[in-house]
């Protein structure tokens, strides 16, 4: 732990001098980021943070280099390749095919010399795959690179979660190299987390994209075929995060017709942000679900292999939930009226994709079915795989699934829309599934008598089936909720709504689905002193129509529009003057038939 403890303390005791000193030299050279439209930084910023980042990292390795680890100096060179090929970009703006093919040369190199991910059988294929990870990751890390901390921050924990991998797997020279890495991005990050002082720049981030991908192969082969879990879950759950902001942004821009290159406001945390999150928060957000995925791959380490196969399906499970989340939420200007036909013809969303073809529902449901049969196995038989009984659950599995899918569609619970739960569509939601789990235990009772098979386990399926179906649904209906709170359009007008009643109500939800009405609820008025600090729907009753001229000031209230229709003449007239004083606009809703 000292020799860890060392590499760290040297790489960041390092990087905080060579960052002032580099962020000195970008200042006095007018080497800056200027504020751009698709930029979130506002002054001019120092750029080429990442020369502090990688020679910091240097320094470290050259004064407390650890013993010989196989693939370490490669991986170094070409790392420093890679840096060079960012720092040409940073300097000159190397073209997009230019720059990609200097990432599979370096790519290449170093799957040349036998560094594989050793997943496919076929040597030319493993390396084959290989560097489309090594160029993915290292593309994947760049695109992260959208709003200040966040790409060093899922860098550090990554790095920080490769030593705690390397140490238990014995190799303690991988687990010095990953901290003398972590230590170098942790003393930039002092400068880059919000609000930065300087940007890593390309010659950061595809560093890091690529130390990170290239670190999971450098292991010492009879340490990696002893431990050949950790070797899985090091690439794909600590480096999640980048590959799901890179999957959101690539889908949502072929969805809206954009090139994929193109820059802009589309990341996951620039979502969080217009979610109504602050920049450090989208950071720290970030930074949360990178410690979260790693813990991930902790478990799946230290777990039986068979609890690891529920455990990984699920977590993804509750990621797609994310990425359906964020994906609704409209970070795109409205397509112009040149090409509004062709906007038409666009999806605007990955969720409105999702709805329009039911496939995100079905393939919920689809996992929903085999991660609760599969967990109440696992409940039943205290995780064990009792052989007699886990031949009866792979045999029943495919007809459980078939039966119960069969179901939902047969009784209904595909014909609402998840925007739209609410409890009266419990009833259809637990026809659905009280009918699947009945089919399902009738067919699988006369087909294999209960052979092998658990009645308690069925028991439990039905109950873990009712459950994540409906939670599944009840989740995304308060997603779209918190969204419609949350990320209000900023040119609509913040208005009071007078009467939390039934109408009220009525018109919060209008105006918080209606974003074309262009008026955002920020609060309710009503005389009722019983109702005053309630909440509906996330909007507080804040007081009295008395309180009107403070409420002014402290909600930045542009008008108010009356929710009842059982004013009399009297009062009607002293809120419109209340309204006038106010310098408000006052409006009332009607609802009619025609």
């Amino acid at each position: 732990m000292r020799a860890y403890a060392a590499s760290f303390g040297i790489a960041l005791a390092s990087s905080l001098v060579l960052t002032l000193a580099v962020r000195a030299g970008a200042r006095r050279f007018g080497l800056v980021a200027k504020p751009r439209a698709d930029r979130w930084h506002k002054k001019p910023t120092a750029l080429y943070g990442g020369v502090a980042i990688f020679a910091a990292f240097l320094v470290s390795f050259l004064v407390h280099r650890p013993a010989h680890v196989s693939g370490s100096t490669l991986l170094i060179a070409c790392a420093t390749g890679m840096f060079l090929v960012g720092l040409v970009d940073d300097a000159i703006q190397l073209k997009p095919y230019a720059k990609l093919v200097g990432q599979i040369v370096f790519a290449t190199a170093f799957t040349t010399f036998g560094m594989r991910l050793h997943w496919l059988p076929s040597p030319v294929l493993d390396e084959g795959l290989t560097i489309f990870w090594l160029v993915g990751i290292t593309n994947a890390v760049n695109l992260l690179d959208s709003l200040d901390g966040v790409a060093g921050g899922v860098a550090a924990i990554a790095a920080g979660f490769m030593v705690y991998f390397a140490h238990a797997a014995g190799q303690d020279s991988v687990a010095a190299i990953s901290a003398a890495f972590c230590g170098a991005v942790v003393g930039f990050l002092v400068f880059n987390f919000n609000p930065a002082s300087i940007f890593m720049g390309d010659c950061g981030s595809l560093f890091l994209g690529f130390y990170l991908a290239g670190a999971a192969l450098v292991n010492d082969q009879r340490a990696m075929r002893r431990n050949v879990v950790s070797i899985l879950t090091i690439p794909v759950l600590l480096l999640l995060i980048p590959i799901i902001d890179t999957s959101l942004v690539t889908i949502s821009r072929k969805l809206n017709g954009r090139a994929v290159s193109q820059g802009g406001r589309d990341h996951t945390s620039h979502r969080l942000v217009a979610l109504g999150l602050s920049e450090r928060a989208a950071a720290l957000t970030m930074w949360t679900l990178a410690a979260l995925s790693g813990g991930v791959a902790v478990l799946v380490r230290n777990l039986p292999w068979n609890i690891a196969a529920f455990v990984v399906p699920a977590f993804a499970l509750a990621l797609v939930f994310g990425i359906v989340f964020l994906g609704r939420v409209r970070v795109y200007a409205p397509v112009a009226e040149a090409s509004e036909a062709q906007g038409r013809a666009l999806i605007p969303t990955i969720a409105d994709f999702s709805y329009k073809r039911r496939i995100f529902e079905v393939l919920n449901d689809l996992v929903i079915i085999v991660l609760a049969y599969y967990g109440a196995f696992l409940l039943r038989f205290d995780g064990k795989l009792v052989a007699p009984f886990y031949e009866g659950f792979l045999g029943t599995l495919p007809i459980v699934t078939i039966t119960q899918l069969g179901a939902f569609l047969t009784l209904g619970l595909y014909r609402g829309l998840w925007r739209y739960t609410s409890m009266s569509d419990l009833s259809t939601l637990l026809k659905s599934v009280g009918g699947g789990w009945v089919a399902s235990v009738i067919i699988v009772t006369f087909a294999f008598r209960l052979d092998h098979l658990s009645r308690g386990m069925l028991v439990m399926d039905g109950v873990l089936l009712a459950v994540g179906v409906a939670g599944s649904r009840v989740a995304f209906r308060l997603l779209r909720t918190w969204i419609a709170r949350f990320q209000p359009n900023p040119e609509a007008r913040r208005v009071l709504i007078y009467g939390a009643g039934d109408g009220g109500e009525l018109l919060l939800r209008e105006l918080q689905n209606n974003r074309e009405l262009g008026l955002y609820p920020v609060g309710f008025v009503d005389d009722d002193p019983s109702k005053h600090g309630r909440v509906i729907h996330g909007v507080r009753v804040l007081g009295p129509i008395d309180r009107l001229n403070e409420l002014v000031g402290s909600e930045r209230v542009d008008e108010v529009v009356i929710s009842t229709t059982k004013l009399g003449a009297v009062r009607s007239e002293q809120l419109a003057q209340a309204c006038q004083r106010a310098g408000l606009n006052c409006r009332r809703m009607r609802i009619a038939l025609e």
